[in-house]
């Protein structure tokens, strides 16, 4: 097997840099005759050494752990084995070419360097600059200008520079794209009222009535209506039209910028279309789930995958074999989903790394800030609060507290994560983040009564600051990330607890490059039965350890709420378990103290509240203390 990459190969070799590929090296369209070796050298060099590479390095070994895994569980399949796997393989792609529908119609648009294309609009002086939005720290979006000396979105800023020292750099003002984000969704309104918008710049339009009811093509809409969004905005876009949504996105990134591409509903289309075309280009197949197929299975294209059909069902979950014979046969979603009630709010920020407490401080007051806006502007409250954390190692750490009642003030957020980030300090970080979640309309919110329970009355009498002060009942860590930013290990550390050196396999978690990447392919039966009760993950990308309940990763917001469910289910069970063993020993006690009798006692007639009044609580307790 090649050097893996992100890794050097043994002896450093001549060119080291040739087998470095992360996704500062991932081309992007626009950077089309690139000088790709050229790009990964100066991208190798300032990576080498830093704390980045020693991560991608990390990643790079699971990776290639999965791969050599994946290798020998395909040498142990016998002829017999092959031969059952087929069969499955066929009777799943009859399935699958049953279900083709070719009466839909879809469009997918993305708008053109979104971000950077704004700024040039607000500022003409900018046309024609290599521009990045960002900072030295990480580029949101660099301009055409700009990709073609290889720099690109999420790549840092000084990387930037050094391969175009030119480079023009524009502060984010998201305030701004969100303005022309809405303007782009009143042209898409008149096309389709049920379009789904994936982001600020990217949206799904299920055009199939439009052409109907008009009588014109495909083709005609797509023109019309990149046409309306460059009148009402002066922002180009490019779309693709196909059968089904995920071929529309890939149809969509063929003439970009300012192109569309029109694929027929025909199936012989279709299957000649997806025949060459990379799985990479494919929403759902990253890198590692790209590097598996190819270093495994030799697969680099979507056809490939019905030729090692068996190989797929033998060696992959049934989920994931699902997909990847979709993906091979040209098969996506072509029904719009119903609308779905929101599950979370979350926004983070990405900064230069520091472990000054007050800036850190600073930036959670910041996040507090728009997390309120947020929930307030949607009308929402939410009781389960998430803080992430990637660490100057680019650790990724989630921390996660279930409150007593619905909150969405600043005030009250605040207090719950600056709890949850004293408890990890002092530690240096280069993005923090907050999310709400199991969340509830404002309107209906429940939690209006002012009732303490006795535990609370007991904490807060002595101090009402100690709300944290049983660690397991309002603490869980969590063993997982955020989405979609990165592959790294999350590593969950206790409150007051010590940090973990060595973290199994049960507690990492490999996110999505991409929205729908599912590279946690691989079917780790020992996970599920060493995973503990408050440490979810996820089996094969989409089963979960704790109930077995199925989330393909194309359902991010699912999979968050979820891992919170059980997260407060956990901080039910134990102050249920706690409550009840306090009742136990009381009637232990009472059981001892108690004469034998075989007389049952006559129940004694309970007052009214006219009869008497109540009795004071340090009385109660008091009387409690003579009893015993």
């Amino acid at each position: 097997m090649s050097a893996a990459a992100g890794t050097p190969p043994e002896g450093g070799g001549d060119r080291p840099w040739q087998s470095y590929h992360t996704a500062y090296t991932n081309a992007k369209a626009g950077m089309e005759g690139v000088d790709k070796e050229k790009v990964q050298k100066v991208i190798y060099e300032m990576s080498k050494g830093s704390k980045y590479f020693e991560n991608e390095q990390r990643k790079e070994a699971v990776t290639k752990q999965k791969i050599e895994h994946l290798r020998a569980q395909c040498a142990a399949l016998t002829d017999n084995d092959i031969s059952h796997f087929q069969k499955v393989a066929e009777k799943k792609m009859l399935e699958l070419e049953a279900s083709r529908d070719l009466s839909k119609i879809w469009l997918h648009t993305d708008m053109d360097a979104f971000y950077a294309a704004v700024e040039t609009l607000e500022n003409p002086s900018l046309k024609g600059k290599p521009l990045a939005v960002g900072s030295m720290s990480m580029i949101a979006t660099a301009s055409y200008e700009a990709r073609k000396f290889g720099v690109r979105a999420a790549m840092p800023g000084f990387i930037g520079c050094k391969l175009c020292p030119g480079l023009v750099f524009v502060r984010p003002n998201f305030e701004r794209y969100t303005h022309y984000s809405e303007l782009t969704r009143k042209v898409f309104q008149r096309y389709d009222p049920n379009f789904i918008a994936t982001s600020l710049d990217e949206a799904y339009l299920n055009i199939t009535n439009v052409c109907i009811e008009r009588g014109i093509t495909g083709e005609e809409v797509a023109t019309e209506l990149r046409s309306a969004i460059y009148q009402e905005t002066g922002l180009t876009c490019s779309a693709g039209v196909a059968p089904n949504r995920m071929i529309a996105k890939v149809c969509s990134d063929i003439n970009k910028p300012n192109g569309q591409f029109i694929l027929p509903n025909d199936r012989e289309a279709v299957l000649t279309f997806v025949s060459t075309l990379p799985i990479r280009k494919i929403g759902g197949i990253g890198k590692v789930t790209e590097q598996m197929l190819r270093q495994v299975l030799g697969i680099s294209t979507c056809q490939e995958m019905l030729q090692k059909a068996a190989f797929l069902c033998a060696l992959f979950s049934e989920g994931s074999a699902d997909f990847f014979l979709s993906v091979g046969l040209g098969l996506g979603g072509t029904e719009t989903p119903e609308q779905r009630q929101r599950k979370s709010i979350s926004c983070e920020r990405t900064f230069a790394a520091t472990n000054d407490s007050s800036l850190l401080f600073e930036k959670l007051d910041s996040l507090a800030e728009n997390l309120t806006d947020d929930l307030q502007k949607e009308g929402l409250k939410g009781k389960t609060l998430t803080l992430k954390l990637k660490t100057a190692d680019f650790e990724v750490r989630t921390r996660a507290v279930t409150t007593r009642n619905y909150i969405n003030s600043k005030e009250d957020i605040l207090v719950y994560a600056t709890k949850l980030l004293k408890a990890e300090m002092p530690l240096s970080l280069r993005l923090m983040g907050l999310r709400m979640s199991q969340l509830h309309d404002e309107k209906d919110d429940p939690s209006t009564s002012t009732q303490k329970t006795l535990d609370i009355f007991f904490r807060s009498s002595n101090d009402q600051q100690d709300f944290f002060l049983h660690d397991e009942s309002c603490f869980i860590p969590e063993q997982r990330s955020f989405g979609n930013h990165s592959n790294e290990a999350v590593i969950s550390k206790p409150l007051g607890g010590t940090k973990l050196d060595d973290v199994s396999s049960s507690a990492k978690v490999a996110p999505a490059e991409k929205l729908n990447e599912p590279d946690n392919l691989i079917s780790p039966k020992a996970v599920a039965s060493s995973s503990k009760p408050d440490q979810q993950s996820w089996i094969d990308g989409y089963i979960c350890s704790i109930c077995g309940f199925e989330l393909p990763p194309g359902f991010e917001e699912e999979r968050l709420e979820h891992s919170d469910f059980h997260l407060a289910e956990t901080l039910q069970q134990e102050e249920a378990v706690d409550g009840t063993r306090h009742i136990s020993n009381e009637s232990r006690l009472a059981d001892r103290e108690r004469p034998c009798s075989t007389t049952p006692t006559p129940k004694k007639k309970l007052k009214s509240s006219k009869e008497g009044k109540h009795i004071p609580i340090d009385a109660f307790f008091t009387k409690c203390n003579k009893n015993l």
